[in-house]
């Protein structure tokens, strides 16, 4: 589908084919279908698609192409809604994930990347919205991915480090995260940030598997590391509010006392957290969702 990006006559066919479906992203919301156990996109045919930047995302086995027009989201009928990938990312099916995942990545850039940033002339979206092109000067320009890193850190004892960002309220909790710095690999990223914001030395860092989160362009890099013994938390206050050690047996039961709340299921930081425990845990989280940690 990549070479697909630079054939303009391809697209444009793809985009008259009456099975081509097509959805509208909107501050990164799109219209689903959603009842409590699973949500789907709410796609239509190209001819039915309002006005906006068109998005190339993909073709299935069945040829079917799919685009995402950044554009003003339609009234919703009775139904459906407008909701954003931490609303329902979880309920969606592998295809409207992907999809949606895609489709968000690459609006959240466009709004924020209208010009160039060599001359400040006005781009020209190219390749299906994956690259614009600057008139004046023929740069092109390709979304940015902001790498993360978020990691689980464990003590002798294989307790886990939890913590709450301080601009979140009172329940929730997650692992420790933060972007990775110029010139600074993504291992000593999650040394300077464990250190940074709880005062803990951590070594033994090892990779565990990656997740994008376009909120607004990140690429989120999973890691465990090893805290030695004898060491006191001591956090900065400024990125967070607290942090505590936590064996299984106390996780468990402060999630059934409602004294705190994971990440949602659809983040790796959920994800890291019951690897680390051995099972699924219950879920207490509620409200609007935010991601696994602010990255700082």
């Amino acid at each position: 589908m990549t070479s697909r990006r630079t054939d303009q006559d391809w697209i444009d066919a793809a985009w008259k084919d009456p099975r081509t479906l097509v959805f509208v992203v909107s501050d990164g919301k799109a219209l689903v279908r959603i009842d409590d156990e699973h949500a789907e996109l709410v796609l239509v045919p190209s001819a039915e698609a309002p006005p906006g930047l068109r998005m190339l995302l993909g073709q299935d086995a069945d040829e079917v192409v799919y685009f995402a027009v950044n554009g003003e989201l339609p009234p919703a009928p009775d139904g459906l809604r407008a909701a954003s990938l931490r609303e329902v990312g979880t309920l969606l099916g592998d295809r409207d994930a992907g999809l949606l995942t895609h489709a968000v990545a690459l609006a959240n850039w466009h709004d924020s990347h209208t010009h160039c940033p060599l001359d400040g002339t006005p781009t020209v979206v190219e390749h299906g919205g994956h690259s614009t092109r600057c008139p004046k000067d023929g740069t092109e320009h390709f979304p940015r991915t902001d790498p993360a890193v978020i990691m689980l850190v464990t003590d002798p004892d294989d307790r886990c480090l939890l913590a709450r960002n301080a601009a979140w309220p009172g329940r929730r909790v997650s692992i420790l995260a933060g972007f990775v710095d110029p010139g600074e690999s993504a291992e000593q990223a999650v040394v300077r940030e464990v250190h940074e914001e709880t005062g803990i030395k951590v070594g033994n860092v090892r990779y565990l598997g990656s997740q994008p989160w376009p909120m607004p362009r990140s690429l989120m890099l999973g890691f465990r590391a090893d805290a030695p013994a004898g060491q006191v938390i001591a956090v900065d206050h400024d990125e967070l509010a607290e942090a505590h050690w936590f064996s299984r047996d106390e996780l468990l039961a402060a999630i059934k006392a409602r004294e705190i709340a994971l990440p949602p299921s659809v983040s790796i930081a959920r994800h890291i957290i019951e690897s680390w425990y051995g099972a699924p845990l219950p879920s207490t989280w509620t409200g609007p969702d935010t991601p696994p940690a602010q990255p700082s």
